[in-house]
C-alpha cells in the first residue's frame, strides 16, 4: 500500500524507539509529527526531535517537530491541531512515550507512579481521542499503543508499572471494538527481547550483547501501518511475529552486537523463553 500522503504522530520521537519509528515512517514516504517533552538534547542524554527532524528532512522527509508534554491534555490537543494544520490530516498516531520504574511496592513513590499512569495509559487515552475525529473523517486510522501482552506472572516487582503499560493494552483491545466500524484499527506492540534505548541502558537491564536495536520495532510497527485497518485490531502484536509474517525468520541483523544473545522478556505459557 502506497502511503506517501498519509501522516503520522510518534509521541516519545526524540530517541530511541521513537526515533527509529520516525525514520522508518518517513523513509516510506509519510510525514511525521515528532512529538517530546524537550526540544533540545541535554549533555548525559544524547538526541532531540529537532535533530531528528534535520536528520528526515535532509535525506528528503517531512517532519515537523512539536515540543509536547504528553502530560498535559491541552499540550495533547495542540499536537494534534498543529499536525493537521501542517499536513491536513493523521493517519497513523504512534503512543510510544514511556516512563519505566521496576521497583516494589514499597520502594515506589507516589510521583513515580503518578509519572507512569500520566505518561503511559493516560497520554495514550487522551491522544487516541484526540486523533480520532480526523481519522472517522477519512474513515481511515492505525493506532499503535507500545505496550506488552497481559502476564500476571510478572507483575512482582514491577507492579506499578505494568499497571500502567497493561492499561495500554486494555485501551487497545476496547477502542478497537468502538471503532472498527469506521475503518480504523488499534494495535499494541511489543518486543520479545531487550531492546536498546534509554530506559535499558539507565536502569541496567543487561548490556549491548543482550538488546536489538530499535529498528526490529520500526520494521514490524511499518509492516502493521502499511496494511487496510480492516486486516486486524485489537491485539497485542509481538515483533518477531509480524516480521515472521512479513518472510524474516533471521532476526540477528537486528542485534546490537555481532555475538549478540538478546535477552527474551516474552515467554509463552509453559514458561519457557520464547
Amino acid at each position: 500500500m502506497s502511503m506517501k500522503d498519509r501522516v503520522a504522530i510518534i509521541t516519545g520521537a526524540s530517541r530511541g524507539i521513537g526515533a527509529a519509528v520516525a525514520r522508518k515512517l518517513a523513509a516510506e514516504g509519510m510525514a511525521v509529527t515528532l512529538a517530546a517533552k524537550t526540544l533540545e538534547e541535554s549533555g548525559d542524554v544524547p538526541g532531540s526531535i529537532l535533530s531528528v527532524a534535520e536528520e528526515i528532512r535532509a535525506a528528503g522527509g517531512r517532519a515537523l517537530p512539536i515540543q509536547t508534554n504528553v502530560r498535559d491534555e491541552e499540550a495533547i490537543e495542540r499536537m494534534v491541531a498543529r499536525t493537521v494544520e501542517e499536513f491536513g490530516r493523521v493517519d497513523v498516531l504512534v503512543n510510544n512515550a514511556g516512563a519505566l520504574w521496576w521497583y516494589p511496592v514499597t520502594e515506589t513513590p507516589a510521583k513515580r507512579f503518578d509519572l507512569m499512569i500520566d505518561v503511559n495509559v493516560r497520554a495514550s487515552f487522551l491522544a487516541s481521542a484526540a486523533v480520532l475525529p480526523h481519522m472517522k473523517k477519512n474513515r481511515w486510522g492505525h493506532i499503535i499503543n507500545m505496550s506488552p501482552p497481559i502476564d500476571l506472572d510478572v507483575l512482582p516487582g514491577k507492579v506499578g508499572y505494568f499497571i500502567s503499560k497493561y492499561g495500554m493494552s486494555m485501551l487497545t483491545m476496547g477502542l478497537a471494538q468502538e471503532v472498527k466500524s469506521l475503518n480504523i484499527a488499534v494495535h499494541s506492540l511489543w518486543p520479545v527481547t531487550l531492546i536498546e534505548s534509554m530506559a535499558t541502558m539507565h536502569f541496567n537491564l543487561g548490556g549491548p550483547k543482550m538488546w536489538r536495536k530499535p529498528e526490529i520495532l520500526a520494521d514490524a510497527l511499518w509492516a502493521v501501518v502499511n496494511k487496510e485497518p480492516s486486516l486486524r485490531t485489537g491485539k497485542v502484536l509481538l515483533d518477531e511475529d509480524i516480521l515472521g509474517q512479513e518472510g524474516i525468520s533471521d532476526f540477528s541483523g537486528y542485534n546490537c552486537t555481532p555475538d549478540g544473545q538478546p535477552m527474551r522478556i516474552v515467554w509463552d505459557k509453559s514458561g519457557k523463553q520464547g
